[in-house]
């Protein structure tokens, strides 16, 4: 568990570099999320980070938030990255930075065993911080793309692969339609050239290429023609248009790029 905790902080202090040296100007450039910024991005960050470390820390406190989350589901998470972004950017950047340090401390605490309250079912503190590590990734391409900025992988996507992996189902039943009965293989190539496997290697599904452009098509961060991802089996084919990691109702994903 130790490890994801430090793969959480090694992806947000990369991300930490990429902005902190914006002026107001950057800041304000818009992201491929629609009507976020970069101070959204980061905003919302900071926001997620900090109610992660009441959910570990204070369950009292987080049912409460919780509650009032769910008279306003659809605009919850857009409202508080409104909000978060009409601060000053030292404010923003500051805030993020203590809250993903008090999210990380209160992880590592967590016993074994014990499971965290979340929006979605509660979690073990492993599943939480790589869950925090493919939303600190996803977002932090979102910035990257915003600045034109290439950010080389790092072997750390496992996670995010991992959780492209185990979201298979809920990608199909967030848009009301019934999973597949049998495990897809999935043969991902990391940054390092390791290759990470899941599923029986005989399943008649399967999904391969490198695993950038797996984690990029499961956080709906490329389309799918700009991906070399290798696809077998219808069923591998129809999850590739619907495939999402990331919670709530179903993504619309971005426009290829290619021409």
């Amino acid at each position: 568990m130790l490890g994801v905790v430090a793969d959480l902080e090694a992806e947000s202090a990369q991300l930490d570099a990429l902005v902190a040296g914006l002026d107001e100007a950057g800041w304000a450039t818009p992201t491929p999320a629609p009507g976020w910024t970069v101070a959204h991005q980061i905003a919302h960050l900071a926001w997620t980070d900090e109610v992660a470390a009441i959910a570990v820390t204070d369950p009292d406190r987080f049912a409460q938030l919780l509650g009032e989350a769910a008279s306003s589901v659809a605009t919850y998470v857009d409202d508080a990255a409104e909000a978060g972004a009409a601060a000053p950017v030292g404010e923003i950047l500051a805030g993020w930075r203590a809250g993903r340090e008090r999210l990380a401390d209160a992880l590592r605490e967590v016993p074994a065993g014990v499971k965290v309250p979340w929006f979605g079912p509660p979690m073990s503190a492993a599943s939480m911080a790589t869950a925090r590590l493919m939303e600190t990734w996803a977002h932090g391409l979102d910035i990257a793309d915003a600045l034109d900025v290439t950010v080389l992988p790092a072997d750390r996507i496992r996670g995010v692969a991992h959780i492209g992996v185990r979201t298979r189902d809920f990608a199909y039943l967030v848009n009301g339609r019934t999973p597949p009965a049998e495990p897809f293989h999935y043969a991902l190539t990391a940054p390092s050239g390791e290759v990470w496997t899941w599923g029986p290697a005989d399943a008649p599904n399967a999904v391969r290429g490198p695993a950038l452009d797996f984690c990029q098509l499961v956080t709906q961060r490329r389309a799918l023609a700009d991906l070399d991802l290798e696809l077998t089996g219808d069923d591998a084919a129809e999850w590739s248009g619907i495939a999402q990691c990331f919670a709530g109702p179903p993504g619309r994903g971005r426009e290829p790029r290619s021409t």
